[in-house]
């Protein structure tokens, strides 16, 4: 977002603080071929990649929660991977075809919630890093107990987790107003006088609420629980939990990383915007200001929505248990593709390929045996063994109750 600065993009009114959607600057000092076919096309392979990989993640999760997975963590996985998925289908479009005109042509519905949805994405994964640190050290702390959760409760976390996100970012959708400007509409958040002091205090403590203090909460614990999985178990049989424990510490320890790095540049860029709009308003007479780099506003947005493609990309390296479900579920779909050209057998399809030798066929047999008992035959070794002790042809090394003979024996 740049800083719309009066009527011609250059100066600020003294009564109203003014900024863009639509990157209105950058439309100017880019070549409009440039910016068409480069811009564009790298927010859609962004976009792609990232629906499937996020996509698949998200099957993943469902899928071991419908196995009886089910747990705070990849819970909160999948709400991260939930709002990635949105802000590639619902943002990135959106602003790809921003870049193709230099007039907004997107209507006031979309001008009015666009930047509010991506912020709200934003915030909700931020807050989510936060509580997953949170759940992660207590896990780490106390591996080898079983917390059951249920999940009523999970909802529950995520429902405030949303909720707070929109919350704390409804002025990116209040003060939103589509206005014309010198190559047309443009859309722009425009603050009254009357708000100017509650957006002064604002733009200080939203990046503070959104990005400082979930990111430093969440590398606290972090922090907390990779010593706690340095310490080294008397028993035995803990020595399987730990290192589960250090590698789940590791791969969410790296998705709070990937997301202070490539969201960073966002900020800088938010901040210079805002702090020269206020400086310019403070005085009474009109101020001359220079815009954020061209480079430095195109490399935050474009690292800004590659966060999305990075996320599951780092659940699938670093986690073992996301590799087996990505190689299940390869399985099962080229499986599928290569069933569905084998004809089914029939009478003219001999099934001599498939089994090339006859195999035995024991069930007979058995049933054979069965039948045999149940109608009342006698086995012939059973047979002879009861003929031989009647008889008294039993020799006393065969005998198999010799006791008996020795008492009749005394007994003559």
């Amino acid at each position: 977002m740049d800083v719309l600065i009066g009527n011609n993009a250059t100066v600020v009114n003294s009564s109203i603080d003014k900024w863009s959607f639509n990157e209105h600057n950058l439309h100017q000092h880019l070549d409009p071929g440039e910016l068409r076919v480069l811009v564009p096309a790298l927010l859609g392979i962004i976009c792609a990649l990232g629906v499937a990989c996020n996509l698949t993640a998200m099957v993943i999760l469902f899928s071991n929660a419908h196995k009886g997975k089910l747990s705070l963590i990849n819970s909160l996985i999948f709400n991260l991977m939930f709002a990635d998925g949105l802000v590639l289908l619902f943002t990135v479009p959106f602003r790809a075809a921003s870049y193709s005109k230099t007039t907004w042509n997107l209507g006031w519905m979309i001008c009015k919630t666009a930047d509010w949805f991506l912020q709200a994405c934003m915030a909700a994964k931020s807050f989510t890093v936060a509580v997953m640190a949170k759940a992660c050290y207590r896990y780490v702390a106390n591996p080898t107990k079983q917390v059951s959760i249920h999940l009523g409760s999970i909802l529950v976390v995520l429902f405030f987790i949303w909720l707070s996100a929109c919350i704390v970012t409804i002025p990116h959708w209040l003060f939103a107003v589509l206005q014309n400007g010198i190559h047309g509409l443009v859309c722009v958040l425009i603050v009254p006088p009357e708000a100017r002091d509650f957006m002064s205090v604002y733009v200080k403590a939203y990046p503070l609420g959104v990005y400082c203090a979930p990111l430093s909460f969440a590398l606290m614990y972090f922090w907390k629980a990779y010593g706690q999985c340095q310490r080294r178990s008397s028993k035995t049989q803990n020595l399987r939990t730990q290192i589960r424990s250090r590698k789940l510490t590791l791969m969410l320890f790296s998705l709070t990383v990937a997301m202070a790095i490539l969201w960073l540049p966002q900020w800088v860029v938010w901040i210079w915007e805002r702090h020269l709009a206020e400086k310019a308003t403070d005085g009474a007479r009109l101020l001359i200001s220079s815009p954020p780099p061209l480079l430095l506003t195109l490399s935050a947005q474009l690292l800004t929505f590659s966060l999305s493609l990075v996320n599951p990309l780092i659940v699938l390296f670093l986690s073992e248990e996301f590799r087996e479900g990505y190689r299940g579920l390869w399985r099962r779909l080229t499986l599928r593709k290569q069933s569905l050209p084998k004809p089914k057998p029939g009478p003219h399809n001999p099934t001599s390929l498939q089994s090339p030798t006859p195999r035995p066929e024991p069930s007979r047999e058995k049933e054979a045996d069965r039948l045999s008992l149940k109608d009342g035959i006698v086995l012939p070794d059973v047979e002879q063994f009861w003929h031989e002790r009647e008889t008294g042809l039993q020799t006393d090394e065969n005998d198999p109750v010799p006791w008996e003979h020795q008492s009749n024996e005394g007994k003559k």
